[in-house]
């Protein structure tokens, strides 16, 4: 079982999740007009906190977890919603390919977590539709005590460099803004950037930015 198997359970409890991805989607729903025609996936969904604040936003929402104990809350919260648009699926991105399409794609707390953040980058344009957005929420640059000792992450990211890497891949509309700020006990303070960018099209069909 894995850190994240374990954690699934209790998940939900901490306070700090839900206030962060509520912060999270109304930053995302300010940043990126969304309709009701839009197919989502949440890449690391977890729980699915942050998608079930906005599974009133899509006509069908993917959470993929690679942790299948975070997927068997996410079939409850399902069952319990009595929802048939939000679909739950077990899949580890970086080592499995994926063939659906989407409209967007949005993360949170989920790429510091990646070891490749390039390969993910472009596994995330393959897998959105012409016009397609992206969307992350992570830590700006910390000096490494938001996790544990010895915890394999990275410290967070400079957007400007996330900016210039989706520049390469083609994707345009870059922006990003401060969205949350999560403070621990000890009075540590750890901003969260929110980031969308769009995957070009020669001919848009529907306005990403206002």
């Amino acid at each position: 079982m894995n850190n994240f198997d374990a954690r699934a359970r209790d998940w939900d409890k901490d306070m700090i999740h839900m206030d962060r991805s509520v912060a999270i989607a109304a930053a995302l729903e300010k940043m990126v007009p969304l309709n009701d025609s839009m197919k989502a996936l949440e890449y690391g969904a977890g729980t699915g906190i942050l998608s079930f604040l906005l599974k009133d936003k899509f006509a069908e929402i993917v959470l993929m977890d690679s942790s299948n104990e975070m997927i068997k809350v996410c079939e409850e919260k399902v069952a319990f919603h009595e929802t048939t648009h939000i679909k739950p699926v077990c899949i580890d991105l970086e080592k499995t390919d994926y063939d659906q399409k989407f409209d967007i794609i949005y993360n949170q707390m989920v790429l510091h977590h990646i070891d490749d953040i390039d390969a993910i980058f472009k596994k995330f344009y393959s897998l959105l539709n012409p016009g397609g957005c992206l969307v992350i929420a992570d830590l700006f640059t910390e000096d490494g005590s938001f996790h544990e000792p010895g915890t394999k992450v990275h410290w967070g990211f400079d957007p400007n460099v996330l900016s210039t890497k989706l520049l390469a891949l083609n994707f345009s509309n870059i922006r990003f803004t401060t969205c949350y700020v999560m403070k621990r006990d000890s009075g540590k303070e750890y901003p969260i950037f929110l980031l969308a960018a769009q995957k070009e099209i020669k001919h848009r069909h529907y306005p990403i930015y206002n």
